[in-house]
């Protein structure tokens, strides 16, 4: 009997269809699904006993339990849910579901829900399920809805392609602007942006040529000051990093079933890390039926598809082709995924991670023992390529200053914690009534974090590692931070817009951090090279502002010169304690030949700015896997 045969029964008198009695107190049970695969031989009584007592502890349904560990086929699971609802499947030789009702409940809902609403008959709604054992918990938001319903069954992967086929451009917009306008960046691309920006860049240059010297003092002004607090900070947060409590490695003894963890995994352009992508997941220790991973890839990036197709993929991973479109950004394709996801806690890697075995155990247990209002959980990023040359070397300890020291140090202090690029893992309810991330925004972590704090939410900094690839060359180096950089003073200016609004909602401490770690960063960056022009007078080369200052401001900026590459160097030593960075204390002196590369990268990040605000200047990866495994071993 094919789904559209529904249609004859729902023209009798409105009642619950028979398949939804089985939590009802009175009337007819539904056979077990272990006992009709068992009476198909499709299992023996061992497995079905196994399967039983995992269920028990964990969130997966028994069919998720079979099928992940390959006891039984798809075909199978198929057979034993007809008999055991008395329903039947939709099939692709059914006529199309009416468009008008999935805009009903909306399509975001109805992929949430894995529920399709097909035709409306005789006062009833015939809606196919691809979770028939989870239709009596939505029964009452469908019947909100639409009115009284009648079930019938349908595989993910057709639902999924009704959806798509019917709402394909909607899902893709919405993708794009879920994120409410009021805290995105998609307003900067009116023309009247780069407009603004341009001419204040211009006014700038007009006051340098009309008073060299004040506009030479005022600016000096500003970046010691911004050196001076940003590197009091970043002292104060190392301290309170060192004091930092360690978090609970063991699920608490009431927590509940484990939960479903979907980890979403955008590739584009990178067919050649795909082999090696595949191996690292199966790695995680996560029991099977509770790993959902997306391995997200743009539609019409043939070589990566092409090498996923080549793959023989568990059935724990999926891959979900994002629609073309002219914003291609890595926001975009996770905000896409994420309407696919299965899972009630969501993480993101990136394509050459290498997480460590237990990750996700971890992941969940930080999530158990935290506070109400934990909604992120940040894991710690490390390369596994550092002797590579010096530049991965600096990048290497740069990373883990970061990491291992300020982040967890700012979340300690109570601080906005700017969230990295993966080993991101959240609450789905959060993520979702947030809006997700921000499609337009070059570094949608940074401003995700922000907005997490800004509607009181807190971020966890966890010490699981993920090893990821170093950036090994100059030019691919600044064009990674100029994206970065670039991300940074959007997220400002997007946050600013309304600043009392966002010092009400921040409170003055949370407010400050932002000022001093996003528009502290770029003042930096930008003016450096009016802090290097005062080391002319240790070549005796004398110094434009000598007369204009007194001889004890020179002596307060060699004490804040001194004490910032103190600090720097300090902070870098103690991040390095770890085993296999105990070869990297020689190269700290390098990073004062490594942080000037910012300087160029932060111009062309204005420039940027104003010609391409939402270009994605993509890092290639893939080049230095081979020292992976040992790195992970050695850790």
């Amino acid at each position: 009997m094919t789904g559209l045969a529904y249609q004859q029964q729902a023209t009798d008198p409105p009642q619950r269809h028979a398949a939804f009695q089985v939590l009802d107190g009175d009337g007819p049970k539904r056979p077990l699904l272990g006992d009709i695969l068992r009476a198909m031989g499709a299992i023996s009584a061992t497995q079905l006993m196994l399967a039983t007592r995992q269920q028990g502890l964990r969130a997966a349904l028994l069919c998720d339990i079979l099928l992940a560990r390959g006891w039984i086929t798809d075909a199978q699971l198929m057979q034993a849910l007809t008999r055991q609802f008395g329903a039947g499947f939709m099939t692709k030789d059914d006529p199309p579901p009416d468009p008008r009702l999935l805009d009903k409940l909306g399509v975001v809902r109805a992929l949430s829900l894995q529920c399709l609403p097909w035709r409306a008959a005789g006062g009833m709604t015939v809606v196919a399920s691809a979770r028939p054992a989870e239709f009596e918990h939505h029964c009452a938001a469908l019947e909100s809805v639409f009115g009284p319903v009648v079930m019938v069954l349908i595989t993910e992967a057709h639902l999924h392609d009704r959806i798509l086929q019917l709402r394909r451009n909607r899902l893709r917009l919405w993708a794009e602007t879920c994120v409410a306008e009021g805290e995105s960046c998609r307003m900067l691309q009116n023309r009247w942006f780069s407009r603004a920006l341009a001419a204040m860049l211009g006014v700038i240059a007009l006051c340098v040529l009309l008073w060299p010297m004040g506009v030479l003092v005022g600016l000096t002004g500003v970046v010691v000051v911004a050196l001076t607090v940003s590197t009091l900070l970043k002292l104060a947060a190392a301290f309170a990093a060192l004091r930092r409590t360690p978090v609970p490695q063991d699920m608490p003894q009431d927590h509940g079933p484990l939960p479903i963890v979907s980890i979403m995994v955008p590739l584009y352009r990178e067919p050649d890390v795909v082999p090696r992508l595949v191996n690292r997941l199966a790695r995680l220790t996560w029991p099977r039926e509770l790993t959902d991973i997306l391995l997200v890839v743009e539609e019409n990036d043939h070589l990566t598809r092409d090498a996923l197709a080549a793959q023989s993929l568990p059935a724990w991973v999926r891959v979900i082709p994002v629609p073309d479109a002219k914003l291609k950004t890595k926001p975009r394709a996770l905000n896409y995924a994420m309407t696919f996801a299965r899972g009630s806690i969501v993480g993101v890697y990136d394509a050459e991670d290498a997480p460590e075995p237990d990750q996700i155990h971890r992941i969940v247990a930080c999530f158990a023992h935290g506070p109400a209002n934990l909604a992120c959980v940040q894991g710690v990023l490390d390369f596994y390529n550092p002797q590579v040359n010096w530049l991965s070397r600096c990048f290497t300890i740069e990373y883990a200053t970061w990491f291992r020291v300020i982040l967890p140090g700012m979340q300690r202090l109570g601080l906005a914690v700017p969230l990295g690029g993966t080993t991101l893992f959240f609450r789905r309810d959060v993520l979702e009534e947030l809006g997700g991330w921000d499609a337009h925004n070059v570094t949608e972590d940074a401003d995700l974090g922000i907005r997490l704090a800004r509607h009181g939410y807190v971020t966890h900094l966890l010490s699981t590692v993920t090893f990821e690839e170093a950036n090994c060359h100059v030019l691919p180096w600044i064009k990674q931070r100029s994206r970065w950089l670039k991300g940074y003073a959007i997220t400002w200016m997007v946050h600013m817009r309304h600043p009392a609004r966002l010092l009400q909602q921040l409170g003055p401490w949370r407010f400050f951090g932002v000022q001093v770690l996003f528009l502290g960063t770029l003042v930096q960056f930008l003016f450096a090279p009016l802090l290097w022009s005062f080391w002319l007078m240790l070549m005796g080369l004398g110094h434009p502002l000598q007369d204009s200052l007194p001889g004890q401001a020179f002596v307060a900026l060699a004490a804040v010169f001194l004490m910032a590459e103190a600090v720097t160097l300090a902070l870098g030593a103690v991040a390095l304690r770890a085993r296999h960075h105990a070869g990297l204390w020689p190269w700290l002196p390098a990073l004062h030949a490594y942080f000037p590369l910012a300087v160029l990268a932060v111009y062309k990040a204005v420039w940027e700015l104003i010609a391409a605000p939402f270009y994605w200047d993509k890092t290639t990866h893939g080049k230095y896997s081979g020292a992976t495994e040992a790195t992970i071993v050695q850790a």
